[in-house]
């Protein structure tokens, strides 16, 4: 029995342009919407990206999204948007009865949208080698535990935080000091010159594009799994890929273990 094509469909552009990819590509884009199009011709089709995308992709495409931007081909959330970019998508397709296209299982709203789960409301899509962009219908990969996804909603339907200090491990230059310097005779030069003169260098923990790539990808309360790389008094420096976290003690148990060499390997 032939299903027919979805009314309108709600492109979740960031995930679709990440597919397979560690950058986003508007060119993947608008590939993959070209041909949704083609397959699905008689559905309405909006493509939604989230506010960090013009800041991924790579420079030679920023003309053509801001282009897409102007001529309302590509539609991104208002700034400081709860719920951010997946919030976005998903109130706009709950607002019209949309189905969305997106390989993500948005498991942190499933409690708020439980039409993820009706037949024909998700699909998913990837470009396949010597054929195109293939699109099939999905249900959403629930969590494997409710406990974890509660916390995660309540943390990802609240707007990015504003960072009130440096990440652990940054460090910041020093702050200077006037000091008076008696008038020196020709036979008392200062020693180590060189030294005072020189100023702190200030170095950061991760670069730009893999902390947002990051940040777009795991929420605030997201599981995720790093390697310890070292430990400190309070906590444990933690490998995700290619951006380096902190993990603290607070954050490990409760109540909080002695040591993180104990409790993390």
């Amino acid at each position: 029995m032939a299903k027919s094509d979805p009314k309108h469909v709600v492109v979740d552009g960031s995930n679709i342009a990440t597919e397979g990819r560690t950058a986003p590509s508007l060119k993947q884009l608008n590939e993959a919407v070209m041909a949704f199009m083609q397959e699905f011709p008689s559905t309405k089709v909006t493509v939604v990206v989230d506010a960090t995308f013009g800041h991924r992709i790579d420079k030679k495409e920023v003309a053509d999204f801001n282009s897409g931007i102007d001529n309302n081909e590509l539609v991104a959330p208002p700034a400081g948007a709860v719920g951010r970019g997946d919030g976005f998508v998903l109130t706009i397709a709950d607002k019209i009865g949309a189905s969305i296209l997106s390989n993500d299982s948005y498991q942190e709203f499933h409690d708020d949208y439980p039409w993820l789960f009706t037949e024909g409301r998700l699909y998913g899509g990837k470009p396949v080698p010597h054929v195109g962009w293939v699109f099939i219908q999905r249900i959403p990969v629930r969590p494997l535990t409710k406990k974890i996804v509660k916390k995660a909603s309540r943390e990802a339907s609240r707007p990015m935080p504003v960072p009130k200090a440096p990440p652990p491990g940054a460090k910041l230059a020093a702050k200077p000091k006037v000091v008076e310097r008696p008038k020196a005779s020709n036979n008392d030069r200062p020693k180590n010159s060189e030294k005072s003169n020189s100023k702190p260098k200030v170095t950061t923990v991760n670069d730009l594009t893999p902390f947002l790539n990051f940040v777009e990808k795991y929420r605030v309360g997201s599981k995720v799994k790093g390697t310890v790389e070292s430990y400190s008094a309070h906590g444990a420096y933690v490998r995700i890929g290619d951006v380096l976290g902190y993990l603290p003690l607070r954050s490990m148990a409760t109540p909080p273990p002695r040591s993180a060499r104990e409790y993390v390997k």
